[in-house]
């Protein structure tokens, strides 16, 4: 018997994000890096902030889309946006819950750059780059920098990717 295409305009959910990903995705032990560098570093993110007006995006979702961005090189941050409405792999690594409304990209952008001013987003990407060596997740057989981190200021930093055919 044929099933019927039945359609749903809201969602309710009683199984979390985070039971939603794989135990082996890659992102997994990625966010548990990501995680500690952010513990480390909650100290600066507050040296930013006024205590007083509207409350700004957290700086440890800031840096976990902009690391989103990175990893799986959206060109745009209007891009990186639309993937974080809808994928749900992306809100889960973010931070964001199902009903969380995604930012403004121009508030996105103002945002990074205050990481960026602050030397927070350098610090974390080292972090995260370091953690990942310490754990030997990482690789001499291929590394590819995109313009997203030559903009970030990131490409600078980061080791020299081989060719192929060199040993």
């Amino acid at each position: 018997m044929r099933g019927d295409d039945q359609q749903q305009d809201g969602m309710f959910s009683y199984i979390s994000p985070y039971k939603r990903v794989p135990q082996e995705h890659p992102l997994r032990r990625i966010r548990s890096i990501v995680d500690r560098v952010l513990d480390q570093l909650s100290p600066r993110f507050n040296k930013l902030y006024a205590r007083a007006g509207r409350p700004s995006i957290a700086p440890e979702k800031l840096l976990r889309a902009l690391l989103l961005q990175l990893l799986y090189s959206v060109r745009s941050e209007r891009l990186l946006m639309e993937q974080l409405d809808y994928n749900l792999l992306f809100r889960w690594f973010v931070g964001l819950s199902m009903d969380d409304a995604v930012w403004d990209a121009s508030t996105f952008s103002k945002n990074r750059e205050r990481m960026l001013e602050g030397d927070i987003a350098e610090a974390f990407f080292h972090g995260v780059l370091g953690e990942a060596r310490a754990g030997q997740l990482l690789s001499d057989e291929h590394f590819t920098v995109d313009g997203i981190a030559g903009s970030l200021g990131v490409a600078q930093k980061l080791p020299a990717s081989r060719s192929c055919g060199q040993g």
